[in-house]
């Protein structure tokens, strides 16, 4: 039996940039970092050729291309195993709420199968080859964030070439501002799931078309990011705050579907209780909500547990997607 970890991620500044409509034609550039909440991956041998696959439903099926998860279908298919295999997977958070967890299981997975042919694999190879099975083969209009992060974990800057080429970095913080910035972010679960892929669509289709709203949204989104990563080096760590409530007004200008009134209503409530910034995680309609306050965190707990929103507390994780069991 195989088990892989692979963290979740917070994105910090600009998200969206990682689409292919995007930097195909100017670059993307985007800071996030990964947290200790995770997928886990757990593969192992079958008794016969049969493959199973367990999740919300359990699949058994003798033939590759009757599986109908199409991530298991297609990780098993690039690393060439037909038959034989057992795969089941746990989440520390549920799935469609902006954490990246569809990259990450792809990503486990793929670690997953490489230590099952017992190989190894570099974080840019995982990385890379999740993204061409979930853009590339399955077509989602996502971007290549969650598979790097899932990949690499730590606080993470990516740069990503018009060829789609992605350079990886690691900001400069001291490790105050490394506990600054840990202890200031709170992150609340806003009681919606959605799909990445049909927020995701809309802005996908206005970026293609060049509709200088949503592009002009995205430059600045680009920016904002690029001030996030250059404050925290500068150890100016309570920037971030409003920093973080310029790019949830860009956000909201790409998509009417990137929040609703209920969302509004939560994130105005962490602005009048403590916070001096927030945004929505991943592509938005739902999911988890980060606020920075560096006071009164008790007063925003309260305020958000009075509106339904359970805090889900967290650490920084610095290993990426890791093997923890192969015996």
């Amino acid at each position: 039996m195989i088990v892989s970890r692979t963290p979740l991620r917070l994105p910090l500044g600009g998200g969206g940039t990682d689409l292919p409509s995007y930097y195909s034609k100017h670059g993307g550039s985007l800071v996030s970092v990964a947290i200790n909440k995770y997928v886990y991956v757990i593969l192992n041998k079958n008794f016969d050729k049969s493959i199973k696959a367990s999740y919300r439903k359990i699949e058994v099926v003798e033939k590759l291309d009757a599986i109908e998860h199409p991530l298991v279908r297609e990780c098993l298919r690039l690393m060439g195993v037909h038959e034989g295999v057992e795969i089941f997977s746990m989440a520390d958070a549920p799935g469609n709420t902006g954490l990246g967890s569809s990259s990450a299981y792809c990503v486990g997975l793929l670690n997953d199968l490489y230590a099952y042919k017992r190989k190894a694999a570099s974080p840019q190879v995982l990385a890379e080859e999740a993204c061409r099975i979930e853009i590339d083969i399955l077509k989602e209009p996502i971007g290549k964030q969650d598979q790097y992060m899932a990949a690499f974990g730590g606080l993470t800057k990516m740069d990503i070439e018009k060829d789609g080429k992605v350079t990886v970095s690691s900001p400069m913080l001291s490790q105050d501002s490394f506990e600054k910035l840990e202890n200031n972010l709170l992150m609340f679960y806003t009681g919606f799931q959605r799909s990445a892929s049909e927020v995701l669509r809309d802005q996908n289709e206005a970026t293609k078309n060049d509709e200088s709203a949503v592009v002009g949204n995205l430059h600045r989104i680009k920016e904002i990011g690029a001030k996030i990563c250059s404050s925290l080096e500068g150890g100016r760590v309570d920037d971030i705050g409003p920093l973080f409530h310029e790019h949830w007004m860009a956000k909201t200008k790409l998509s009417d579907k990137v929040s609703n009134p209920s969302i509004d209503a939560l994130y105005e409530t962490g602005m009048r209780n403590g916070a001096t910034g927030g945004k929505l995680i991943g592509a938005g309609g739902g999911g988890f909500i980060v606020f920075y306050c560096p006071e009164s965190k008790g007063k925003l707990r309260q305020a958000m547990a009075a509106k339904n929103a359970p805090e889900f507390p967290f650490k920084f994780d610095f290993e990426g997607s890791k093997i923890v069991f192969n015996p």
